[in-house]
């Protein structure tokens, strides 16, 4: 096999970095799966190098967990983790609604519309995974409306362990309609520029992912670790 060049070899660990992470998130990889370098690199079809220093970032980001003598294992999710992602995020995505009652793009309210219509069609569909990625879309162009994107990156550092709870929640609660319901509200906000109904929407918009935790803990007890009384 030819060597890879040092962009080659960046690109290929992005590619599996990426897709691990997708993967870890969407429940595909479960918490607690054993991960194997050689296995990967099979599976991805690059050598041990990009697969390694991709089990390096993941763990970093504590979705992975190195043990000595015992292999790579997805982590188990983290409850007070997932409670200081939901924290930051409903800090920070309510000061960015009300930016965006102040001042936002017509090609974004476009998106929003846009992204409205799909998911009405997830909906129907009854399509978890789609309905998950377009929620994660419907706050991202709130971000980018505002010029925050920036702000949007440093959330998804922090994310991981809320969004697996969140496509937890989504596998095993056949309603969803609240969600679409909520979204549409927020985005009627805008439009009227009604901060403080924008601001009270995403607040209880974004408590949902947490108000079925101990729900979640009880019917997937082998998913989560201990939380210090």
């Amino acid at each position: 096999m030819k060597p890879l060049t040092d962009s080659a070899a960046g690109s290929a660990g992005n590619h599996v970095y990426a897709q691990l992470k997708q993967q870890i998130v969407t429940l595909e990889l479960p918490p607690g799966t054993a991960l194997s370098e050689k296995e990967m690199s099979v599976a991805f079809q690059v050598s041990r190098t990009p697969v390694r220093e991709s089990f390096v970032r993941l763990a970093q980001e504590g979705l992975l967990v190195v043990l000595p003598q015992r292999g790579t294992r997805v982590s188990l999710i983290d409850p007070d983790l997932v409670e200081e992602a939901r924290f930051m995020r409903e800090q920070l995505e309510r000061a960015v609604i009300r930016l965006a009652c102040r001042d936002f793009p017509e090609a974004s309210l476009r998106s929003l519309n846009d992204n409205l219509e799909l998911q009405r069609d997830a909906l129907a569909r009854h399509d978890g995974s789609a309905m998950f990625e377009l929620d994660e879309a419907y706050h991202r162009i709130l971000f980018e409306g505002c010029r925050k994107l920036g702000t949007w990156s440093v959330i998804q550092q922090m994310n991981a362990h809320l969004n697996r709870t969140r496509v937890l929640w989504l596998k095993t609660d056949p309603y969803w309609d609240h969600l679409y319901d909520q979204h549409r509200a927020m985005g009627d906000a805008v439009v009227r520029r009604d901060k403080e109904l924008a601001d009270r929407t995403m607040k209880e918009h974004l408590r949902l992912s947490i108000s079925n935790l101990s729900v979640l803990q009880e019917k997937f007890p082998d998913y989560f670790s201990k939380t210090e009384q």
